[in-house]
């Protein structure tokens, strides 16, 4: 019971303050954590959503630097002598004159627990509104073109009117189009074979150098002060000025005119176009909200980051020639759009890529673009798909104030205690080199740093961050206080979309363990939170490792964490227990091992990355669906119900519901299936034959509606070749190697494969 209890607790804290940790006490010394085996980790969503609205209109209380941590609940505050105490750094600051009034009735919010998370409206306006910066390919068939355009031409209309926007568009060549010039359509175009440095594209769009702007240039009525006379407007324009010539513009886009051989691929010059993307950018807006979205229909041939050469007969880099190292030009394309991605995020703008394409387009070269800026990654067969146009139109949502859900510019800095230090964050971001006294001497993901620039950030972004223990000795009890506690302070300060500079701050405070083998550590264990992150630490292994080093590596410490925390009797695995919240987590590794994040057999280069990009960006809840998918069984005069993740839930006369969360199948079984295709459904008499397969349906539209990226939807029948999506996510406890396990009926489907399943597993691990 205490654990649903604790359950409830840490969901509460999830909606209110938008972190889960792995730990909910901390160890008080060095020597105890080091036994944990699972580091203490918090996944923090920045911008969750909030149920009550705590955004206030007034200007943070903050420490004296360095330290520089805001007022909060945990503070100690002296109401005569108007002074508080900071708890990271124990320092006496004195409360600002307008806070002189405060007392027991008239208690300000951020000293309030209900107000451990609170927003800050600040008094900075964003230098320019948000700025989306269209970068189109053009060589691909006539239909996707045209699905792209009308997407792109539909997304204007929900964009707020000051948005500025420009466009791009490359083939052979790249050309950046002119939209301030109405006569007539008017582009710079780049050579697609040539690397041109940021100064050359610069002078070659003749954007000066801010320094040599001319002085006293007239405003514009309605202009914004940054565009008086700014070179660059000629490119980027506020949607309600430009919307007709851009709108043109998109419509009179053709497929690109340089012939391609039929033994050839189209040559296609990505790599300059984004450089030309990024260059115009940095110029006239560093520093201030800006996204580059990248429509690619297929792989850059030519110029700098070309991923494949432009003859057919030669394949695209798959996993093997990656492990083989017989890749041409891998390394290369990789150090060209890893530089491309650091000077994107030190000017805090974000790169979408959206890839329609069957085959690969290049994502793993390019990946860093949209990692390291906080940018999304969409990966579909075609622009004309649905997944494609619904996942773009909810990149567009907004909030009641009709602001949109995005967050832009950000960065995140976390202050501890002094029991705590930081080693380091796993998500999209990139470290800002930001040293302090919370930055700890081990290293875990991007650390060393207690400062990151997130870019783009939406209600949904969690990032993974990773602390050590730094006390020798246990701490003083002390009687009358109850234990102490640990603080972490998260500091979001990012760029709202209505224009002003937003502060988020979060302080979270856990208690410190009692004297040594005190049992409250191991209750406080969230099973789920520490899953999630060690399938962060595992990816990010598996960037740099080869891939039975990380499966080795997470059996390695499955096997210590369950030696610490089981009851087993020596030489006797039959003996062996787990606590409650420690039984779920050997499963949830088991599938994380035969997860697409750390298999790549069966997967493209291109996929593996998409994977990952997602598994980085998600909470909890959603990690979980894919480390371990959910299974649903819908059959006659029963209720549909969640049935193990199993070969032995395939039965001839059911219908079953999977969600991997990037894909939601639904499985016929044999009986039903024939059924189906003789047409009962439509007789008279089989009215709940026909409800039965409208149930799963509608179930699987529910999970579809908040889902992003939009999962690909299929359905399928016992014995058909989409039925390997769930056959492969199953755990193949009746193989063709097996006997039939713990009394399974003969019914149960047969699966061929050489995994062992989660039984045998489970008894290898006992052992």
């Amino acid at each position: 019971m205490e654990l649903e209890h604790l359950k409830d607790q840490w969901s509460l804290i999830e909606d209110t303050d938008g972190v889960r940790l792995s730990w909910n006490v901390i160890p008080s010394s060095r020597l105890e954590a080091s036994r944990l085996v699972v580091p203490i980790g918090v996944l923090y969503t920045p911008l969750k959503e909030k149920t009550e609205n705590s955004v206030v209109q007034y200007e943070p209380v903050a420490c004296k630097a360095p330290c520089r941590a805001v007022l909060n609940p945990y503070c100690t505050v002296d109401v005569r002598a108007k002074l508080w105490i900071c708890p990271f750094c124990l320092q006496r600051n004195a409360l600002p004159p307008h806070y002189k009034d405060i007392g027991p009735s008239s208690w300000p919010l951020e000293l309030s627990p209900g107000f451990s998370t609170i927003e800050y409206k600040l008094a900075r306006p964003a230098p320019a509104p948000p700025i989306f910066l269209f970068v189109v390919d053009t060589c691909q068939e006539e239909d996707s073109l045209k699905a792209l355009k009308d997407s792109l031409i539909m997304s204007l209309s929900l964009l707020p009117s000051t948005t500025l926007v420009g466009l791009i568009t490359y083939g052979t060549m790249a050309q950046v189009h002119e939209l301030g010039y109405t006569e007539c359509a008017k582009s710079y175009v780049f050579r697609g074979n040539k690397d041109y440095t940021a100064k050359q594209v610069q002078e070659m769009l003749g954007l000066l150098a801010p320094g040599v702007r001319p002085q006293g240039a007239l405003v514009m009525p309605g202009q914004h002060p940054q565009q008086r006379m700014n070179p660059s407007s000629r490119f980027l324009l506020p949607v309600q000025q430009c919307e007709i010539e851009l709108t043109n513009a998109l419509e009179q886009l053709q497929k690109d005119p340089w012939p391609v051989a039929n033994d050839k691929r189209p040559l296609r010059c990505t790599g300059v176009a984004m450089s030309v993307a990024v260059g115009l950018l940095e110029t006239s807006f560093q520093n201030t909200g800006a996204r580059i979205m990248l429509f690619a229909g297929g792989p850059s041939t030519e110029g700098p980051g070309l991923v494949v050469g432009p003859e057919l007969r030669e394949p695209i880099r798959s996993h093997h020639d990656i492990e083989r190292d017989n890749i041409k030009y891998y390394k290369k394309a990789v150090k060209f759009y890893d530089t491309l991605a650091k000077r994107t995020a030190n000017n805090g703008h974000i790169i979408d890529i959206f890839a329609g394409c069957l085959d690969q387009v290049g994502l793993l070269e390019m990946k860093s673009l949209a990692n390291s800026t906080g940018g999304h990654m969409i990966l579909t067969d075609s622009f004309t798909s649905s997944m494609f146009r619904q996942s773009f139109v909810k990149i567009f949502d907004k909030d009641a104030q009709d602001n949109l859900l995005m967050g832009f510019n950000a960065s995140l800095e976390v202050l501890t205690t002094k029991e705590l230090k930081v080693t380091g964050l796993i998500g999209h971001a990139i470290s800002m080199n930001k040293k302090s006294t919370s930055v700890g001497e081990t290293e875990c993901g991007i650390g060393n740093t207690c400062s990151w620039k997130m870019c783009g950030i939406t209600p949904t972004t969690s990032v993974a961050t990773y602390f050590e223990v730094t006390t020798q000795a246990g701490p003083v009890q002390h009687q009358q206080q109850g234990p102490q506690k640990a603080l972490i302070q998260f500091l979001t300060y990012y760029q709202h979309s209505s224009g002003q500079f937003h502060l988020r701050v979060t302080t979270i405070g856990r208690d410190l363990s009692g004297p040594a083998g005190d049992p409250s550590i191991a209750h406080s264990f969230d099973q789920e939170t520490a899953a999630v992150l060690m399938a962060r630490i595992a990816v990010f292994k598996a960037e740099v490792d080869d891939g039975p080093d990380v499966l080795r590596w997470v059996d390695r410490m499955l096997i210590r964490l369950c030696s610490r925390f089981a009851d087993y009797r020596k030489d006797d695995p039959s003996s062996f227990r787990l606590e409650k919240n420690f039984t779920l987590y050997p499963q949830f590794m088991f599938h994380l091992r035969r997860s697409q994040f750390l298999q790549v057999f069966n997967n493209s280069p291109d996929e593996t990355a998409f994977y990952r990009h997602v598994l980085n960006r998600e909470d909890v809840g959603n990690s979980l669906i894919m480390i371990q998918p959910t299974l649903d069984s819908y059959t006659f005069d029963q209720p549909s119900r969640p049935v193990l993740l199993d070969s032995t839930s395939i039965q001839p006369n059911h219908i079953l519901l999977l969600d991997t969360f990037f894909h939601i199948l639904i499985f016929h079984g044999e009986t039903i299936a024939e059924w189906r295709k003789i047409g009962y459904q439509d007789q008279e008499g089989y009215e709940n034959f026909k409800e039965l397969l409208e149930a799963p349906k509608e179930d699987a539209r529910e999970l579809i509606g908040d889902r992003f990226p939009l999962p690909r939807f299929i359905v399928c029948d016992a014995g058909g070749s989409q039925a390997r999506f769930l056959l492969s996510k199953l755990n193949p406890s009746t193989t063709h190697q097996g006997t039939t396990w713990g009394g399974v009926p003969q019914n149960a489907q047969t699966i061929f494969t050489d995994d062992v399943s989660l039984q045998t597993f489970m008894e290898h691990l006992m052992k």
